[in-house]
């Protein structure tokens, strides 16, 4: 059987003189980019360059959006209403479409950021208004979040197709959730179980939370971060292991 995924990361994330990941090398290793807009990350000089980093190694493009919390990385909650939530996202996105369109690259999908992302799994309203706004600026962008959350709920709702992604080095909770970067076991720091573990969940659809019960899991798109060496040096890693074992690495859209 031939399994076909994507594989994501969260790249773009530098701001003025301050320089954040490795997105020349990531960009080797991946089939899409999630592209931080300027809110809780990136500038438009860094967007720019991203883009065309992307370009240049056949990497779909995305927009990242978050929260207005630079600061905090957009790692920390905002009580934002609905309205003010959907204007984030569509602000967000409107500009990485135009540097997309800039570059010649039509944008395959959003993925919110950080806390926005963890509000938007179990809080049915910012779900809603997320692809409310996807929904607002183009119907046909892929809506990428978690399997069986509220964001998946939201999406098919408001028919948009969506990507259930699953996370290479994140621990999760019994409920199917990320387990919170607060807690010292939410990073997985082995990487012969991180792989073992993708392989598992993309050919026997499930995964071990951390209180040794088995989730079920789909999986269309897997998030590897590369905001170091390490980090890169494992993307390529896993790459090679999921080839190795049959499964192809092509951008979402291809298959969504």
């Amino acid at each position: 059987m031939i399994y076909r995924i994507d594989l994501n990361s969260d790249i773009g994330e530098s701001f003025g003189a301050y320089k954040l990941g490795m997105d020349e090398e990531i960009v080797k290793h991946i089939s899409s980019a999630n592209i931080a807009c300027g809110f809780h990350a990136g500038d438009p000089l860094v967007m720019d360059k991203t883009v065309r980093f992307c370009k240049e190694n056949n990497v779909s493009v995305g927009a990242h959006p978050g929260f207005p919390d630079l600061l905090g990385f957009g790692r920390r909650n905002l009580d934002a209403s609905f309205d003010e939530i959907r204007a984030y996202v569509i602000y967000q996105i409107g500009a990485m479409k135009a540097f997309a369109d800039s570059h010649g690259l039509n944008l395959q999908h959003v993925k919110a950021h950080g806390a926005l992302y963890n509000m938007a799994a179990v809080d049915e309203k910012v779900a809603l208004a997320i692809v409310e706004a996807i929904r607002a600026v183009d119907e046909n962008l892929i809506c990428v979040g978690m399997a069986g959350t509220a964001m998946e709920k939201a999406a098919k709702e408001v028919g948009l197709r969506f990507a259930c992604e699953v996370f290479a080095d994140r621990n999760i909770n019994p409920d199917g959730t990320l387990v919170s970067r607060k807690h010292p076991n939410a990073m997985i720091h082995d990487e012969e179980l991180a792989c073992k573990r993708v392989l598992k969940m993309i050919k026997e659809g499930y995964v071990e939370a951390v209180d040794g019960t088995l989730v079920q899991v789909k999986v269309d798109t897997v998030c590897v971060h590369g905001d170091n060496p390490k980090a890169v040096e494992f993307a390529r890693k896993l790459k090679t292991v999921l080839e190795e074992n049959g499964v192809q690495i092509v951008p979402m859209a291809s298959f969504l």
